[in-house]
Formats: structure tokens, sequence, C-alpha cells
């Protein structure tokens, strides 16, 4: 259909339970002649959506909000303006709603983010020919008027492969291997954090796909130690946080996270349900406004927990 070929929705647009659906989609829509409605279940219509409708507004778009700044929402949209934009944050979900909004509408952006958010949108766009440079915590999009089909082979995602890594981490003996694993560097933050911890995580890498690494992990069990999680490394392991926290409780080894108040508007508040549950099982755990702590603690871990409808719970 074109770059700016869609028609508009005959009816509301279902985004489930899926943040990255939401925004990324808005950013598409915004830089139609035509309105649509966004809803999604009861967990992601509390997500803050404010977030991508402040630079879309500024570019051109309208949103109107039924309930303070969550779904169900209208993108109304329009001729987009060029803009150039400081996240103050980082969040590649706004950084690919600005850069699809200017895709579409043939104009020039520019995202400015407090550190580099994972780039699966600016590989994947460069490999279909489309003009983006990045340069440190910045990225800019030029007008590209068509992109090139690409064949991708998506590879295995690193987020449902940390589980796998902690499991071996954690075990009595073996190895565990895992294949065609995306290497990406801005989603490997938590093997560097597990391997800081002393984990025993080998990367191979294999093949490129769609602008993306891939390769294999080899792990081995291995006696664990404490760290902390500081702001800076929050963007490239935001997802795996929860499992750190419970790597930590599993191991007996102290834990401290900060900078990752994110955390709190997921699909649940991930800070609150990670303390909580792990308390219920018998984990020295506490909750910081923006963060937690795991002590030490070599308690016999066990009892019920409530994953609050959240799949990393």
């Amino acid at each position: 259909a074109g770059i700016r070929g869609l028609l508009p929705p005959r009816r509301a647009l279902d985004c489930a339970n899926s943040g990255t659906t939401t925004r990324l989609l808005a950013g598409v829509v915004a830089a139609h002649p035509f309105s649509a409605r966004f809803e999604g279940d009861a967990s992601l219509s509390r997500r803050p959506m404010n977030r991508i409708a402040e630079p879309l507004t500024y570019m051109g778009a309208k949103f109107d909000f039924e309930h303070g700044d969550g779904l169900p929402m209208t993108v109304h949209g329009a001729d987009l303006r060029s803009i150039d934009w400081d996240t103050y944050a980082s969040s590649a979900q706004v950084k690919s709603a600005i850069l699809l909004a200017g895709l579409v509408s043939e104009v020039e952006v520019r995202v400015t983010e407090k550190s580099p958010s994972r780039d699966h949108t600016e590989r994947m766009l460069r490999a279909m020919g489309a003009d983006v440079e990045t340069d440190g915590n910045q990225v800019c999009l030029r007008p590209a008027r068509r992109l090139s089909p690409i064949e991708i082979d998506v590879p295995a995602d690193p987020s449902s492969a940390a589980f796998f890594v902690a499991l071996a981490s954690l075990a009595g003996g073996g190895e565990l291997t895992l294949t065609d694993v995306c290497l990406n560097p801005t989603r490997t933050g938590f093997l560097e954090a597990i391997t800081r911890m002393g984990a025993q995580v080998d990367k191979t890498a294999s093949a490129r796909s769609g602008g993306e690494e891939i390769g294999s992990l080899r792990v081995r069990p291995a006696p664990l130690r404490s760290t902390r999680i500081t702001e800076a490394e929050v963007p490239s392991l935001i997802d795996e946080l929860p499992l750190l926290a419970c790597i930590a409780a599993g191991a007996g080894v102290d834990l401290e996270i900060t900078g990752a108040a994110e955390l709190r508007v997921k699909e649940s508040d991930r800070i609150s349900a990670v303390v909580q549950n792990l308390r219920a099982v018998g984990a020295d755990a506490e909750e910081l406004p923006d963060g937690l702590r795991v002590h030490a603690s070599r308690r016999e871990l066990s009892g019920m927990i409530d994953p609050r409808g959240d799949h990393r719970i």
C-alpha cells in the first residue's frame, strides 16, 4: 500500500495488552489523514500515553483521551511537521512512535534520549533503506519515499532467553546452550549484569538479519555475588529487572536497583509486585521509590505468589 497508503479503520483498534502496538501504531496513524480509536484491556488502559501524545501533537496530530491519559484514546492524523524532540528519558516506544510518524509524513525527525534505548526500529528501517543516523543518544531520520522489502529471520527474544540463563546459572550442574538469540547490544544488559554477578555466559555471534546480530549463548552454573543496577543500565534490561531480583533472592546475595521508576507503569507496578511476592516466599526485599533492594538471606524460599496478570511476574 506504500508508506502512506493505509485506509481508515472500520472499527476501534484493539491493542489488547500491548503497549508497543499502541504507541508505535499511534505514530503511524498520526501521519495519515484519518482518525482511529485505540482500545486495550484493563491493564493497558491504565498505562500512560501522554508521552507519545505530546510529541505527536507538537508535530500536528490531535489526541482525545476519555480517562486521564490512558486508553481509550482517539488519534486524529494530519500532515505532520518536522520535530527535534528531547524525551528527557529513555523509551524505545516513544522514540519509535516519532520515527514512524516522520517516516510516514516524509519529514525529518530527530530524537534525543537521556541514554540510548533499544534500537530495533532504527536497525530494521536502516536495513530497508531508510536514512537513519545514530549519534550516541540521538537518532535522526530523514525523509524516505519508499522502503525496500527484505527477508527477516526473527531471532529468539533475549528477554525470554534470560529465564533459561537464570535457571542454568542457579543449577547444580550441567550446561545449557541457547541458539539463534538476538544479541542486539541494547538488549544484552541482563547478560552483562548477571556476568558481573559471576555467571558463566559465553556469547557467540553467528549471523545478521534485519540489521540484528544473532548468535548463541552457552551457560554454566556458577556461584553468584552481589551487585547494583543504576539508572544508566536500566534501558538495556528494563524487562529483566524482576527476574534479576528473583535471581538475587535465589542465590542469597544482595541486589540494589535504582533509576527504574518506569517499572511502576508497566502491565503492573512491577516494583511493588516483585517485592511483595519475594516476601511472600520468604525473601528479604524492600521497595525504593525508583527501584528495590534484595538483602542476602539463606532462607528456604517457598510460598504462594500473585502474578497480577503480568507476564513478567
